[in-house]
């Protein structure tokens, strides 16, 4: 399965940087410390019942319950999806994570206790997967498109390497590695082997994660075949359904597959548009960009970057939100972009961070860390309640109480979020995302690190100890402190959010107290300071945090006329709460009069809430009329998206009609 020199193009000139471990950097931070405490206090230990069966007004979960019958420990039925098995793996991932935010001996040992139970489950060749060992043990391994053996697998293998590096306990990974041995004796090119991939990816991400926990090439070549494998045969689903006879959802039918929806449509690097299911997309992508950045492979990279442009250009909302399409929780036309339909499942905002990391090991260029900042202070964490104990699955950018979550076509978008789900994926894909936080804020290459991300930490990297000392989101201004470990030098590159601009009053950088000519230092919105560091140095950046007004293109037909608010990296909306009913009347003056203010008591305590001057438009009460409405000065309230619905159910808009 490995590639000769003449098949693989080279990364070349492109910076390419290694990553650094969770355990290398300990957040204190004013804003997300508060919310990693929250995922370890409130939301671990809430989830650790709910895949218990100890919260009966939530969903049955059944998820641990599944492995003691499939070890044998217990006598039983399985219950849940045929990918419930995820939901333990994605658990144990962000428990792996915590222990090093917040040691706990016991949950750790709790969590060993599952994780021996999941050993014991394991089948003597290695296969792992309590739906087919319980339920279906005789069609293991004969629906790739629909039962999801693989994803599983690859969220076990994510665990597992989590696990191994924040514990040093291998128990998981070797479980994940007899489980990876096992997927290769069976899936490969090689004659008599299966010649497939999965319909759900994920096990491309978790092969690569076992590569980097092991050092094991065979992975790695693993993660490759099924990249590559993938859309060569785009009848291969198809094939799969006809030889079996029997399909897991639905009734069985010999109907052509659209397997767009799986991305299987095309080899991946003839694949120039985003189509399909969003979360299976994003995951691929980052496995492809994961093994761009490892190999040096440019063809590979640039195949990535492709994808990523439609994306981000044509495809993305302005929250961060991936999947206008409730209809398969699929990527829309390009432009397509509907607000109170959207379906922007917390899932595909979580995998969009991963692509954007992904793509920095390639290439240090501002426009991933951008992207990765807009998805972390928006449409991820708005996909959890601020008590940490509601979750939303779907993430609209409009809400109309009476439509939203009631009328067809807008059932999926709620107004306020679910104790639980019976496909419960985004509550535990936050755990491990935010657990997990540390090892998107820095890289390392031989000659350079590099700063993504503007929180509060401290680093432990090869060349130096780092601390950031910071106020961001809310304030702009960025302290960093450097005590190299080296007596050579190296390059601190700091990345500059697309909005801050050195050549505007207020924006400066300063190195131990002299300012620096950024703009002349500043390369794909990365600054690089290149010097023989001291202990003591000092980088200090300050920054306007202006109010910022943002449009769509003329293209995205939903939001013509209308004007969105930003601060810094934060999308605002609008909510009933704040601006009473009918959101649609209110009007924002194209001369803006708005001030940034710190709320002070309630929910949204510690938040940066706008007061904006804008209008109401007042009508009769027919339902036509040849009167124009009048205008009545309103003085309104937006609140940073990622907190709407925390006080009761209401209106919520994002995208505001202007009055020019």
């Amino acid at each position: 399965m490995k590639k000769t020199a003449d098949e693989m193009e080279t990364v070349g000139e492109m910076k390419t940087a290694g990553d650094v471990k969770v355990s290398q950097v300990k957040i204190r931070d004013r804003f997300w410390s508060g919310i990693q405490e929250k995922v370890t206090d409130i939301v671990i230990p809430f989830q650790e019942k709910v895949l218990n069966d100890e919260v009966p007004e939530v969903e049955k979960s059944h998820a641990i319950e599944n492995f003691r019958i499939a070890a044998g420990l217990k006598e039983g039925e399985f219950y849940g999806m045929v990918f419930q098995d995820s939901d333990v793996a994605k658990w144990l991932e962000g428990v792996a994570y915590s222990l090093f935010v917040k040691p706990d001996a016991a949950l750790e040992e709790r969590a060993d206790g599952i994780i021996e139970i999941i050993e014991k489950a394991q089948q003597p060749d290695g296969y792992l997967d309590t739906y087919f060992i319980v339920k279906e043990p005789e069609h293991r391994w004969q629906n790739l498109h629909e039962c999801h053996e693989l994803y599983c697998a690859g969220h076990m293998m994510e665990a597992a390497a989590a696990y191994a590096e924040v514990t040093g306990k291998d128990r998981l990974l070797h479980v994940t590695e007899r489980l990876a041995d096992h997927i290769i004796s069976r899936f490969g090119p090689e004659e008599g082997k299966e010649h497939g991939f999965p319909g759900h990816q994920e096990v491309e991400i978790g092969l690569m994660k076992l590569y980097h926990a092991t050092g094991k090439e065979k992975y790695k070549d693993m993660a490759r075949y099924f990249l590559e494998e993938r859309g060569k045969n785009p009848d291969y689903f198809y094939q799969e359904k006809v030889k079996r006879g029997w399909q897991h959802w639905g009734q069985y039918s010999l109907e052509k597959l659209d397997v767009s929806y799986n991305q299987a449509h095309l080899p991946i690097y003839e694949q120039k548009e985003a189509v399909g299911h969003a979360v299976r997309a994003l995951y691929m992508y980052t496995a492809m960009a994961d093994l761009a950045g490892t190999d040096g492979d440019s063809r590979l990279y640039r195949a990535c970057r492709t994808l990523w442009d439609n994306i981000v250009n044509r495809k993305l909302y302005i929250t961060g939100g991936i999947g206008g399409n409730p209809e398969g929780e699929a990527f829309s036309n390009n432009y397509e972009l509907p607000n109170d339909m959207a379906y922007a499942e917390t899932c595909a905002s979580i995998a969009m961070v991963f692509f954007a990391h992904r793509m920095l090991k390639t290439e240090a260029d501002g426009a991933y860390a951008d992207i990765m900042e807009k998805e972390l202070y928006n449409s991820t964490i708005s996909g959890m309640q601020l008590d940490g104990k509601r979750y939303f699955y779907v993430n609209p950018l409009e809400c109309e109480p009476g439509v939203s979550g009631k009328l067809f076509g807008y059932r999926h978008s709620l107004p306020e979020r679910p104790g639980w789900y019976a496909c419960a994926c985004c509550p535990t894909n936050l755990v491990r995302l935010i657990t997990s936080l540390g090892k998107y804020c820095f890289s390392e290459s031989d000659t350079a690190i590099y700063s993504h991300l503007y929180i509060g930490q401290k680093a432990e990297l090869g060349k130096a100890d780092i601390t950031l000392e910071t106020g961001y989101p809310w304030e702009g201004s960025v302290l960093y402190r450097v005590t190299p470990k080296t007596e050579e030098r190296f390059t601190l590159a700091i990345h500059i959010p697309y909005y801050v601009d050195f050549g505007r009053e207020g924006a400066e950088l300063t190195l131990n107290g002299k300012r620096v000519d950024a703009g002349k230092l500043t390369e794909k919105g990365y600054v690089y300071l290149d010097r023989k560091w001291e202990a003591g140095d000092l980088v200090e950046l300050r920054f306007p945090m202006e109010i910022r007004r943002v449009y769509a293109s003329q293209h995205v037909r939903e939001d013509a006329g209308c004007v969105a608010l930003m601060r810094g990296p934060v999308v605002y909306c609008f909510e009933e709460a704040d601006n009473g009913e009918l959101l649609q009347s209110l009007r924002i003056p194209r001369e803006l009069k708005a001030e940034a203010y710190l709320c002070e008591n309630g929910i949204l305590k510690g938040n940066i809430l706008i007061d904006v001057d804008g209008y109401r438009m007042r009508g009769g009460e027919a339902l036509y009329s040849e009167k124009p409405p009048v205008k009545e000065k309103v003085r309104l309230t937006a609140i940073p998206y990622y907190a709407w619905a925390n006080r009761g159910v209401g209106q919520m808009r994002v995208w505001m009609l202007e009055e020019v």
